[in-house]
């Protein structure tokens, strides 16, 4: 199981811990922020953004959490209540322990605990501490995790991903294939709510519904110790889980065990490539990859693309749980077990809507006249472009650090990238590798004479996606420029050098 936007598995001094990366918000509205000198915590923030982001840190042999702050310092709390965030690493001191208590009204607000001393966190402006003895409303947080809303959920004893079968959430998929498996974490009055593609809501009963109703929304609780995960609580106490034969989610229990805990992973892009002979490259065939299907793009035709950090390459997963592999000879084939050497792959856009594909031996992949793909070109001609499409997502969410991507307004469709609510934009693949982008408004996407994103077309126009990293990608307008985003919320397709302004998480 892959890391996730959110989560993270690591070791530290021999003991696992899980990362949640979350933002705090108290009573008053205002998160819970660590500036960036003098290591001071406040809670003044007015927008979760990258100061107000903490991880917690589950420890998974007792029921704890360690508090990060973005600048990877650790929170801690003296008997006096005073609230520290230097220590560079976990040391022996108990008082970087936390617990996370949740709320008993049916909020779905947390108490975050000093294990060694007793008292809560509290923080209201420039005054944060951890000396109440008691909770009430002033040591009540809502957690709102930090991370990019489009996920795939995966239930823990079950190691299986939840999929949109008709008019459920069932947790069938050992691979999340396809939209049906996208899931869109929708935060508001300080809960969440499980959102599919198709634009439903969970029930606690188990069935979806159109409109978000009070019965779609969960508290968010996690769990440390031996069974960590997330835990979605409903209103009437009980906890999601995988019910029956057909795994169907719906609230059941009102105890937590390994059945109601969840992990979350990133979307990976499931692409279908269309090679230079205009026909479509597929496993139907069994082991052999061939661009031989000229109108199908059923599972055997959609490829997920999963990004490998440390050689900044790709694998292509196919449906059959194999990767793509380079074999003697040449030949690409759907053999591979894991990823390694031969199944990876250098992907180099080409900006005009297509690829090239590099296998392990340095040569690029192009498809014989039967249609098998082999990696046997020195150099990249027309011959030796794939068109891409992307086919698992029907509207993406951008993100920056600077916030979501979204309208100024209806009545002035412009668009900024700094807004504190995400906004869907809907895809619309073109036959050239490009895509038309659809505001909410059910505008396209289209520049102004100063190259601002407006959404007032009435018919698509050419914009090009091009996936950098595992849940990165940029965005060539137009006008062969980048889009581009700024502090100050201007998105513009002013971009030539890539720079981090013009990396959008999706």
């Amino acid at each position: 199981m892959s890391a996730v936007n959110g989560i993270n598995g690591h070791k530290y001094g021999g003991v696992h811990f899980h990362q949640w990366k979350v933002g705090l918000l108290n009573a008053s509205q205002k998160y819970l922020t660590a500036e960036t000198f003098g290591f001071k915590v406040n809670a003044s923030g007015t927008a979760l953004k990258k100061k107000q982001t903490w991880t917690l840190e589950q420890d998974l042999t007792e029921e704890v959490v360690y508090i990060k702050s973005h600048l990877n310092r650790y929170m801690a709390a003296d008997k006096y209540g005073t609230v520290t965030c230097e220590a560079e690493e976990k040391d022996e001191d108990p008082s970087q322990k936390f617990a996370v208590e949740y709320a008993k009204d049916g909020s779905g607000r947390w108490a975050i605990r000093n294990v060694v001393h007793g008292n809560y966190l509290t923080g209201n402006d420039d005054n944060v501490k951890c000396f109440s003895k008691s909770v009430t409303d002033a040591e009540l947080w809502f957690g709102q995790l930090s991370i990019h809303p489009q996920v795939n959920l995966y239930n823990v004893n079950r190691k299986r991903y939840a999929r949109l079968c008709d008019d459920e959430l069932q947790v069938t998929a050992v691979i999340p294939w396809g939209q049906e498996s996208l899931i869109i974490l929708h935060f508001e009055d300080g809960k969440y709510a499980l959102k599919t593609s198709d634009n439903r809501f969970l029930h606690r009963e188990g069935h979806l519904v159109n409109a978000l109703e009070e019965d779609a929304k969960f508290s968010l609780e996690i769990r440390s110790g031996a069974n960590s995960g997330l835990a979605f609580r409903d209103n009437a106490g009980t906890y999601l889980t995988a019910v029956g034969a057909t795994a169907t989610m719906k609230g059941r229990n009102k105890t937590v065990g390994k059945d109601e805990l969840f992990t979350l992973e990133d979307t990976k892009p499931q692409v279908v490539l269309t090679a230079y002979n205009g026909k479509k490259v597929s496993i139907k065939q069994g082991q052999d990859v061939s661009a031989n299907q000229e109108e199908e793009e059923g599972e055997t035709e959609i490829f997920q693309m999963e990004y490998v950090k440390e050689s900044d390459m790709w694998a292509f997963r196919t449906c059959s749980n194999k990767y793509w592999s380079y074999e003697s000879g040449g030949g690409i084939m759907n053999v591979g077990n894991e990823i390694c050497k031969n199944t990876l792959f250098d992907v180099e856009w080409q900006g005009d809507g297509s690829v090239t594909i590099k296998a392990s031996n340095n040569n690029y992949i192009f498809n014989k006249p039967t249609g098998c793909l082999f990696a046997l070109s020195e150099s990249a001609t027309e011959k030796e472009k794939f068109k891409v499409k992307m086919v698992n997502r029907p509207a993406i969410i951008l993100r920056s650090e600077y916030g979501f991507v979204g309208l100024k307004s209806l009545q002035k469709p412009e668009y900024n990238c700094n807004k504190t609510v995400y906004e869907p934009i809907f895809l619309e693949p073109q036959e050239n590798g490009y895509y038309g982008l659809k505001g909410n408004n059910g505008k396209y996407w289209g520049l102004n004479e100063e190259s601002h994103v407006f959404a007032d077309k009435d018919t698509p126009v050419n914009f090009l996606l091009e996936f950098r990293k595992q849940d990165i990608i940029t965005i060539k307008a137009p006008n062969g420029m980048y889009l581009k985003g700024e502090q100050n919320g201007l998105f513009r397709a002013k971009g030539e050098d890539l720079d981090a302004g013009m990396l959008w998480e999706c």
